[in-house]
């Protein structure tokens, strides 16, 4: 590790009786340090946490094929929302009227006021949202409906496949609204 150098460095005596003294040097060797430095470092590696991804906690009930077993909620207190192409959002209150009359379009800036007046007219226990995805709509769309269930503090929803009823209101209304795309305005 460490050494010293006790050689005399000559000893010229300079006149009679005067005796020089010895010149000690030490040396430190550093290369154990540089291994004890390396295993620290890779302990430190292997002890750390990295990083952990963020996710979205989604709690499913469990499937089950007979009808008594699902999950019931009050008409009164649901709130539809289906996902159209293009950004589009649609949304009912309650059961869907036979004529359509109740069943409304917006769109993603929109549907988080939609939400909060349903959530403050509706008693807490009664209050479920269902999420109905179309065919044409995306991930994102998905993925952002799930953002305003978290913003909104909406701890009651259901993924639910849209009714051929309702996947022709939503095609309908989607025929009747003018495309918004980037390259219309150019």
């Amino acid at each position: 590790m460490a050494e010293m150098d006790t050689s005399g460095g000559g000893g010229h005596k300079k006149g009679p009786g005067v005796k020089k003294s010895k010149k000690l040097s030490t040396r430190v060797d550093l290369t154990p340090m540089v291994d004890l430095g390396f295993l620290l470092i890779t302990f430190f590696i292997f002890t750390t946490t990295l990083s952990q991804p963020t996710a979205l906690k989604l709690n499913l009930p469990k499937d089950t094929d007979k009808p008594e077993e699902q999950t019931k909620t009050k008409a009164s207190g649901a709130l539809t929302i289906m996902l159209g192409k293009d950004r589009n959002v649609f949304y009912y209150e309650g059961e869907l009227a036979p004529d359509g009359s109740n069943f409304k379009s917006s769109n993603f800036k929109e549907i988080r006021d939609v939400i909060l007046s349903k959530k403050q007219r509706t008693n807490p226990d009664d209050f479920m949202v269902v999420i109905k995805p179309s065919d044409e709509s995306t991930y994102k769309d998905f993925v952002d409906i799930l953002d305003e269930m978290k913003i909104n503090v909406v701890d009651r929803y259901a993924l639910v496949d849209i009714s051929e009823a309702e996947n022709q209101l939503v095609r309908a209304t989607e025929g009747e609204a003018p495309a918004t795309t980037p390259a219309a305005g150019k």
